[in-house]
Parts: structure tokens; sequence; C-alpha cells
């Protein structure tokens, strides 16, 4: 329709949305669907923070704040950089917007020009290069595979680095393989970035706090101070509190690079809500009780899901160390038929399957940049995990 403007036709829709819409209009069919599709926490928001909110609506904070957010989360924020991630920002450094997503969007839409590089490591979230595209920029893509853990090698990102690229968006813990960085691995590419002082980072922290046994996490510019002043450290409530549909993002970086997303939001979104900003509030500065307990409930998830899904015939599923997704390979289910008579081609064929004859619902993995793979997400009850599981097992084992 030539109404609409071109660069529609170079954005793909989220694989994840499609998915999980998929399986909700089966489940509203009647079919008894598991959908391991959504990358959301199946716990509630902590009482605490809810009740923060409810006390911001008695007081009338329902009025419009300053479009990068209250001061008292701003210098939330700022508390929590410095507390957790060894990070000093003032609060004029930081900005808050309507999700991670949108805090992404806003610093690639005040940053790229045509032409201009953006290096995405695959397996990538989705929505990283469509972002590129939809600003102007140009996804360059670095597969990270199996072999090296879904981490992308000092190496790759060397020759990926052009003098075009602007940005290196880094992921860690990963959506969709769950892999993160430890200090070594980090420093590692900090040292490549060091080498080429046009290009900066733009880190993606949401699953910070869903790491499991005794790894640690770690931000890039903790661990090379010298990217301070070209690195945008983003973070959220999303995962680590429950929080998605409170819709907070934020970020902290060099003033300059605040103030320009600050204008890009003024004329997009104004501010976020301002009863969810004084949610986050609490979020931060609060009890910090619930985490560990939100993180043995998806490492116990985790150690489930990844036994039994090496258990399937033709699964390869590697432990992740965080967030709350896996990754499992089905390169061995590739070229097989299903009960159904359908050949298996490629992943997407693989999870179009599962869900049409054993109603579990995940994501393949060409959609995330590297297949043949799957994402299984295990935000949910251990139940309905070992059901998702036996279902899988049974699928694969029924491939001829």
């Amino acid at each position: 329709m030539a109404f609409l403007a071109d660069i529609l036709s170079r954005v793909k829709p989220s694989a994840t949305i499609v998915m999980t819409q998929k399986a909700r209009d089966l489940k509203a069919k009647g079919r008894d669907v598991i959908s391991l599709s959504v990358g959301e926490p199946d716990f509630d928001t902590p009482d605490n923070i809810k009740n923060a909110a409810i006390d911001a609506i008695r007081r009338g904070e329902t009025k419009y704040t300053a479009v990068s957010g209250i001061p008292e989360l701003r210098s939330a924020v700022a508390r929590k950089f410095k507390r957790e991630n060894h990070l000093d920002y003032k609060p004029s450094q930081v900005i808050v917007g309507t999700g991670g997503k949108h805090v992404i969007f806003n610093a690639l839409m005040a940053t790229l020009n045509p032409g201009d590089e953006v290096i995405c490591v695959a397996p990538y979230w989705v929505s990283y290069p469509e972002m590129v595209g939809l600003c102007s920029g140009t996804p360059v893509i670095v597969s990270a595979t199996m072999e090296h853990d879904f981490k992308l090698q000092p190496e790759d990102l060397e020759r990926a680095i052009t003098p075009k690229t602007k940005w290196l968006i880094l992921n860690s813990p990963s959506n969709p393989s769950g892999a993160a960085y430890t200090w070594d691995e980090m420093k590692k590419l900090t040292d490549v970035l060091l080498r080429h002082p046009h290009v900066w980072v733009l880190t993606d922290d949401m699953y910070e706090h869903l790491v499991y046994g005794d790894f640690t996490f770690v931000t890039p510019a903790q661990v090379e101070p010298a990217l301070y002043e070209r690195t945008l450290t983003m973070n959220g409530v999303s995962k680590s509190y429950a929080m998605t549909g409170w819709r907070i993002g934020y970020a902290a970086g060099p003033e300059h690079l605040i103030k320009a997303m600050d204008f890009v939001q003024g004329q997009q979104t104004s501010a976020t809500s301002s009863i969810s900003q004084w949610a986050a509030v609490e979020a931060l500065d609060g009890t910090q009780e619930h985490l560990p307990r939100f993180r043995k409930a998806f490492e116990e998830r985790r150690d489930l899901v990844v036994s039994m899904l090496n258990q399937a015939t033709g699964l390869k599923c590697p432990k992740p160390e965080g967030a709350f997704y896996v990754y499992p390979s089905c390169a061995d289910a590739i070229g097989k038929t299903a009960k159904s008579g359908k050949r298996i081609e490629t992943d997407e064929d693989f999870v179009s399957e599962l869900l049409d004859q054993e109603a579990v619902a995940a994501v393949h993995g060409s959609a995330f940049g590297l297949g043949p793979n799957l994402r299984i997400s295990y935000a949910t009850s251990n139940e309905a995990l070992e059901e998702a599981c036996r279902r899988i097992q049974r699928f694969c084992g029924e491939l001829r």
C-alpha cells in the first residue's frame, strides 16, 4: 500500500509476539496449550512495590513528570549503579523510559545516521536489528555459536568493526540464550573496543539479577573504566522485580547523550507513567528479599528443563548462566518427518509442528539470528515445565 512508509517493508514482526499470539489463539479453541514463548516472569510484583504505587496514587502523584523521569527515580538509579555496579553517575546522566526497548530505541534514534553500523550479536533479542533499521542504521550480525557457549569472541568482534561502526549492543545475560559474560570474557571484549575509540557500547543488562550458582554479573564500563564516556548502561525493573507491565526501563551515560535522548523522548512519548516511576523507586531502594527466592526458583527450573531436553532425541541443550531461557539445538531433527507427515526443513517448521501436535509454544531460533535452535522460556511452574518437556520428548521421539 503506497500510503505506508517504505521503511516498514524492511522491518519484520516480533517472532516472540507472533508465537505467543498463536498459542493464545489455539488456547481459545480449547487446546491445552503450554506456552514457553513469552519472556515474562510468572511471579507477581512484590507487595512493597505495589504498596508504594498505591501510596503514590493516594498522595496525588498523578501528573505529568519531567521527560527523563522524576528526580527521586533518577537518583535511585544513580544509587543502584553505584551500589551494585561500582559506576558513578549523577542523576542528570540518567534517563527513564517506557521499558528497556524504549530506552534502546531512543538511543539509536538520537545517534544513528544512514549508513551507520550497529553490531548485534546473534543469537540476539529479536528487536535489536529491527530497531536499528527503523532508526536508519545498518545492523551487522556477528554469530556467537553454541561451540563458544553463545558468547561473542573477541576476534569476531575485531573483524566486524569498520569505520562506519557506531555501536555494539551487548546483552548479558542474553535473551534468548541465557549466556552471560564473566569478568575475563568481558575484559577481552573491552580490550578490543579500546582499540576502536569511535565505537560506543550499548549494554542491555535487563537480566542482571537472574544469574545462577556462583556466577557474578559484570557490565562493560565496570570492567573497563576507560569505556565509561562511550557506554550507555541500560537496565530496568521488568524481569528482576516482575514488573513487565509497569513499563519502566532506565539508562545512564554521558550527559550529552542523555540530553539527546531526552530531546527525542520529549517529542515522542514524554515521560512514562508517574505511578510506575514511584513504584520503581521502591523497587530499587526498598528490600531486595524477593531476589534470592526468584533466583532459586529459576535455577531449579533451568536445571529441570536442561536435563529433560537433553533426554529428548535429537536435542542438545547447553546450561546457561542466567536469564530464564534455554536455547537448544534441533539440528538433528532437520530433514526428519513429523507424525503429521510434515517434513522438518527448518527450526520454524520444528516449533510450528510442536505447537500443532503437542500444544507446546516455543520460538524458532532463526528469528534470533542463529539456528537451527529454539528458545524456550522456563518462566512458568515446574509442573507445566515437566509436562511441556514430556511433550517435547514425545514429539522428538516420533520424528522419522
